[in-house]
């Protein structure tokens, strides 16, 4: 099964616009790693709110608005949305604190990467900008069916603003698994 098990946890963490692949790439990277990886992806968290909390201003919120003719979907988070992402991040770092490799998939948009360095810091963390231009983000967001449209828009110059990398990849150019091969390489995982 496991061929060895690292004592420090490593973390890939994945930061990209909704749409971008984080998701994908995190499943096709459980795949072909050495040592086990658990996936822990913001969708999840953003699930485990109340429905109650949806569309509210205390938990999150979306607002279209149209902007050069095309809509772009503002993301408003009150203090229940931000408790239960702050809780991700406070939560990836217990995982690991217990041994266990993890791939974070996140949407940073508020300086998030900070709190995770900090958070993080006593492990092995490989930061991942995931990448593809505007109008295939877009496409995938109407292929998808469950995204809001112009969430995407809204997010592209936001999400990696301030950002350095450890890898960053382009998924408009390769598939899933091609990007976590380029990351189990680059991270010898």
């Amino acid at each position: 099964m496991c061929r060895h098990l690292n004592t420090t946890a490593r973390i890939v963490l994945l930061n990209g616009a909704g749409s971008a692949g984080k998701g994908s790439i995190a499943k096709a990277l459980r795949t072909i790693t050495t040592d086990p990886f658990l996936h822990l992806e913001m969708d999840a968290f953003l699930e485990m709110l109340p429905e109650t909390s949806i569309g509210h201003p205390d938990g999150i919120s979306f607002e279209t608005v149209q902007a050069d003719g095309q809509p772009h979907v503002i993301i408003k988070s009150g203090p229940i949305a931000d408790r239960a992402f702050r809780g991700m991040r406070h939560a990836g770092a217990a995982m690991a604190a217990q041994g266990n490799n993890l791939i974070v998939d996140d949407v940073m948009l508020h300086g998030e990467m900070a709190e995770y360095a900090t958070l993080l810091a006593a492990f092995d963390l490989f930061r991942v900008g995931v990448f593809a231009p505007l109008d295939v983000l877009e496409t995938r967001e109407r292929q998808r069916g469950d995204r809001m449209i112009g969430l995407a828009r809204w997010q592209y110059d936001r999400v990696h603003a301030g950002m350095t990398y450890d890898l960053e990849l382009d998924t408009s150019s390769a598939t899933p698994m091609q990007c976590a091969s380029l990351i189990k390489q680059q991270f010898r995982l």
